[in-house]
């Protein structure tokens, strides 16, 4: 039985793998050419490959209102459209080794990707009506990962009554699939390239 998401099992699961939220920071660029996000996010991956010790994340008020909220939201989800939410653990890529999602839930052929915000920004949401572009890069990525055929964006806040959540579907986009494939390909090479290096150094 594989772990359950959050569990220290899981962390350690996934430890030296790229996952989906940290995909759009893999392969940002800038106009003089990669992004210091790309550096960082290559750096921990290589410690964690190194050390086999996951890193450990910052966690703030606001990401542990989130923790906290997601079930809730993902009961609301399953309530308003009817369907049974499959919880899972983190899947990897059928083809590409070192990278992975963890989607906040399997629906059918699709996923769900929840966010629980803070009020301001859910409220910006709402009001707006788009998805910022690094979570639909993430669930692109999920798509990759689980051959989902969609996944639905979930921003839920239940301190706002009546407009507690808002759902957009993103659909399956093969043409940015592949791209993608091809840039997180190009970022994992990379990574172990210098891991050779680096071990060449230790030795």
């Amino acid at each position: 039985m594989l772990p359950e998401q959050g569990t220290p099992e899981w962390r350690q699961m996934r430890c030296g793998w790229l996952g989906a939220s940290q995909v759009h920071l893999a392969i940002a660029r800038t106009k003089s050419g990669w992004s210091a996000s790309r550096e960082n996010v290559m750096a921990q991956l290589i410690v964690e490959r190194m050390t086999g010790i996951p890193t450990e994340g910052f966690s703030s008020s606001a990401m542990e209102w989130g923790a906290a909220t997601e079930p809730q939201a993902r009961a609301a989800y399953a309530f308003s459209r009817d369907v049974d939410v499959q919880e899972c653990s983190f899947i990897r890529h059928p083809t590409i080794n070192g990278t992975g999602a963890s989607p906040d839930g399997l629906v059918d052929k699709g996923g769900i990707e929840i966010k629980c915000p803070n009020t301001a920004t859910h409220i910006d949401t709402l009001l707006n009506g788009t998805i910022d572009g690094k979570y639909r890069t993430q669930m692109l990525w999920q798509m990759a990962c689980a051959g989902l055929e969609w996944v639905d964006f979930i921003s839920f806040d239940p301190r706002l009554p009546g407009l507690e959540m808002w759902v957009m579907r993103v659909e399956r986009d093969d043409a940015a699939i592949k791209l993608l494939e091809e840039q997180v390909t190009e970022f994992l090479l990379e990574l172990e390239k210098r891991m050779k290096k680096l071990e060449e150094l230790r030795a």
